[in-house]
């Protein structure tokens, strides 16, 4: 039996992948914010027999404390990790911040992953064939690192800050095989294209009809986006990391890769958790 530990795991694609997992025997950590959404879960578990190997932590990804209280759970109640696997996000079109004065998009869509997939690397080597699965956005829309205000505190849109997002997952990435060179665990950036999820909810109108509409008759079903993931999950990949469009292996060339650039995103990125745990 493996045990992966899923953010996001209560909804689109995070769900789809815990319950795909539990059908055919495995442990879920099924980790997000939404109380109501985590007992479905549970239910949908107990219905497939899987009450036992379902667990639902309720944590607040979009804060450090929160971050780190899923590494703590979890490294408390696994002795291994299979498969860690990023799902959390969620579009913001206005500028919020979290309570460490973050900007919600970078905390919850990078730092999240950041935090919790370093915090849980002891337990990814203890499996016998680690993967962590970034879900985001490589080779995708076109964005850009905003070096000189991380936290988009001026020009701030929705869809900047999610581009940012993928890019700096992108490059977390890339700087993997430079933090863990002679880690067994592979780390697998995803990028699934337009799949229906609910991450249209948070659009105003008309956008989301719209977003919704398009959805229904142009977006790839849930249980058909996972399956690429899926595998690759039960098969790591050969590479210490790799990218995919769509199931389809993406280089891994230019900016958005560069190991000068991952090294300067690592290191801004500890400073600032330093900065956090200072005032705390």
């Amino acid at each position: 039996m493996r045990t992966y530990v899923i953010t996001g795991g209560t909804d689109g694609m995070g769900k789809g992948l815990a319950l795909r997992f539990l059908r055919r025997g495995d442990r879920v950590i099924a980790v997000a914010s939404g109380e109501e959404k985590g007992r479905a879960l549970l239910a949908e578990a107990r219905g497939l027999g899987a009450e036992g190997r379902a667990v639902f932590l309720r944590a607040d990804l979009s804060t450090v404390a929160g971050m780190r209280q899923v590494v703590e759970e979890v490294a408390a109640t696994a002795e291994a990790v299979d498969g860690l696997v990023f799902a959390a996000q969620r579009f913001r079109p206005k500028r919020e911040e979290t309570a460490d004065g973050l900007e919600f998009t970078f905390a919850l869509a990078y730092l999240s992953r950041f935090v919790i997939g370093h915090g849980l690397m002891e337990h990814l080597e203890r499996a016998q064939a680690p993967v962590v699965m970034n879900i985001a956005g490589p080779g995708g829309l076109p964005g850009r690192v905003n070096w000189d205000d991380l936290q988009w505190r001026e020009g701030y849109t929705g869809m900047r800050a999610a581009m940012q997002s993928s890019r700096c997952n992108d490059l977390l990435g890339a700087g993997f095989p430079a933090r863990y060179p002679a880690a067994r665990t592979r780390y697998v950036l995803y990028n699934p294209g337009f799949v229906n999820t609910s991450m249209a909810d948070p659009l105003p109108q008309p956008r989301r009809a719209v977003t919704k509409t398009l959805a229904r008759f142009f977006a790839m079903p849930v249980g058909k986006a996972i399956e690429p993931i899926t595998a690759l999950l039960d098969t790591a990949p050969g590479p210490a990391v790799t990218a995919y469009m769509r199931g389809k292996p993406l280089p891994l060339t230019g900016k958005d890769f560069d190991p000068a650039a991952a090294a300067r995103l690592d290191r801004v990125t500890t400073d600032l958790l330093g900065q956090i745990a200072a005032t705390r």
